[in-house]
């Protein structure tokens, strides 16, 4: 999560425009190799200001944050819902985030760990897992759809945040050893891209007894910067082809500033917890791999914490200079890529939704601009709500409307508004070539989930694949998985995706879904119109 820090000095070079709504302009961008579209391919790495993949293609990743795993409940929140925690993966990847920043806590990581807080009407195939297996899962399911996953060490413990990367109980060594063990668990899986090493570092105590973290002080029981170089280089020795990423901390000395001490000499420009990385330009993060290295600044609005900067009478012309100094010159000079780990709004302050345009529109636009994890998808974050409602199915339209313009679909998973195209060419089933079985998982007042199994029973590969079935009338889809399902009157279309686009002689594929309405058996199942 996130939370602010007293103001300190006063901030520089500060835009002077007209006060009003004013859209920031874009960063300027080099040229680079346009992306094929989603995460690119294989493992990630940098060149200069941009991510690109192993093709040198440059990639922008656009995700999502999808919390839990940092709480009591040690995986993912929402799993208590009617919503099918794949089918919270699709909608998220339908809308256009194609990464998953994913926090935990190393309490999840502990050996006994148990996973709390999961529906397993919805859920059966989580019943009995431990917390790293749901990751597991949530992993090669993302991955499916071509998103990619960056885990995040939000907390040492389940109890909440901490300014410094160890605490009493959770030392540093343990804080290694557990990047360390994930970076090994995921080494031959390109869909986890890297590691967040610690959310929001921070300023605690006063000058100058401060007891906080700091960038370039130096002492290395506080130093962020040297601390994120011993844990990047660990991970990098396991899994070199990791990004790490690293946030800000909030004040530079690890002090408290403007704290009302009536001394000036002690107060300085702070920002966000985690979202000040003034000194990095001086105080770099030096890694023993080239080209791994992405800053990771976090950017917050008026319903996390008022500050001073939104009273601006210039507001929002102000707001490209606050940025451009705490973060955005890595950006600008060339110097690392730019990932803004959680930035969020619950849009209810005007201010909130001028900020939101301004800051999207400062990241650029196109495969070239920053990139970004929203902050979140859980509707249940208390000062930024989220894209899922309440019922984590539905979306908040006003957010994702902002949004929408900036994101890249990961490939395989979609567009909320998909352009026609020119269907492929397709190879039909031989006459009687299919067969369909169905298998009702589970059902509630209300509505059911299913899984369809269809078989190609021919002699020839169905390519591209398509199954489609009726329901009966009142019956509506509410989501679906291992394919593109939609539904038009009462009958229902399950598309191929990309990803798994064959259906070879003798396969077969198995399509889960949740639907509103009295259970009921998909009925004239037909592959690529050839009934079942």
């Amino acid at each position: 999560m996130h939370r602010p820090t007293a103001l300190g000095g006063a901030l520089a070079a500060l835009a002077t425009a007209a006060a009003g709504v004013l859209v920031a302009a874009a960063v300027s961008t080099t040229p680079a190799a346009a992306a094929t579209g989603g995460t690119g391919t294989g493992y990630l790495h940098t060149s200069g200001n941009k991510i690109v993949d192993s093709t040198g293609a440059t990639v922008r990743l656009t995700g999502i944050n999808w919390f839990g795993m940092e709480t009591d409940n040690k995986t993912f929140h929402g799993l208590w819902s009617s919503n099918p925690w794949r089918g919270q993966l699709d909608t998220m990847a339908r809308l256009g985030y194609n990464t998953l920043r994913i926090p935990y806590s190393n309490d999840a990581l502990k050996p006994g760990a148990t996973a709390t807080g999961i529906n397993d009407f919805v859920n059966p195939d989580l019943v009995g897992l431990s917390p790293l297996q749901i990751l597991d899962k949530v992993v090669d399911y993302a991955g499916s759809k071509g998103m990619r996953v960056i885990l995040d060490r939000h907390r040492p413990t389940s109890a909440g945040q901490s300014p410094l990367w160890y605490t009493s109980t959770v030392s540093e060594a343990t804080w290694i050893a557990d990047w360390k063990m994930l970076a090994q668990r995921y080494a031959n899986n390109p869909t986890v891209i890297g590691a967040d090493l610690h959310n929001e570092p921070h300023a605690e105590g006063t000058n100058p007894a401060a007891t906080g973290a700091c960038w370039g002080c130096g002492d290395t029981a506080r130093d962020w910067r040297l601390a994120a170089e011993r844990a990047g280089n660990a991970i990098l020795g396991v899994q070199p082809n990791w990004l790490i990423f690293v946030e800000g901390v909030s004040c530079p000395s690890g002090g408290l500033s403007n704290v009302w001490d009536n001394d000036p000499s002690n107060d300085e420009d702070c920002g966000w917890w985690g979202g000040n990385l003034s000194k990095a330009g001086q105080f770099p993060v030096r890694l023993n791999v080239a080209n791994r290295l992405v800053y990771s600044p976090h950017e917050y609005a008026t319903s996390v914490y008022h500050q001073a900067w939104f009273d601006d009478p210039t507001y929002p012309a102000n707001m490209p200079a606050i940025w451009d100094r705490y973060w955005g010159y890595l950006y600008k000079q060339n110097i690392a890529p730019i990932m803004m780990g959680e930035f969020g709004t619950t849009l209810q302050d005007p201010k909130d939704k001028v900020w939101l345009q301004n800051l999207m529109a400062y990241t650029g636009t196109g495969v070239s601009g920053m990139s970004f994890t929203y902050w979140s998808w859980n509707p249940n974050s208390g000062d930024t709500g989220g894209i899922a409602n309440d019922d984590w199915t539905t979306i908040n339209q006003a957010k994702q409307d902002i949004l929408q313009p900036y994101l890249i679909p990961p490939t395989g998973g979609g567009t909320t508004s998909p352009a026609p195209t020119t269907p492929a060419p397709t190879t039909p089933a031989p006459s009687g070539g299919c067969t369909a079985t169905y298998k009702q998982v589970n059902a509630w007042q209300g509505g059911f989930q299913g899984e369809l199994t269809v078989k190609n029973s021919g002699t020839a590969a169905v390519n591209p694949w398509s199954a489609t079935w009726t329901w009966p009338s009142g019956v509506t889809l509410a989501s679906g998985w291992n394919a593109t399902v939609t539904q038009s009157g009462t009958t229902v279309t399950a598309a191929a995706p990309t990803w798994a686009s064959s259906l070879a002689p003798g396969a077969s594929v198995t399509i889960g879904f949740t639907a509103n309405g009295t259970a009921a058996a998909p009925g004239a199942v037909k592959l690529n119109g050839t009934a079942c």
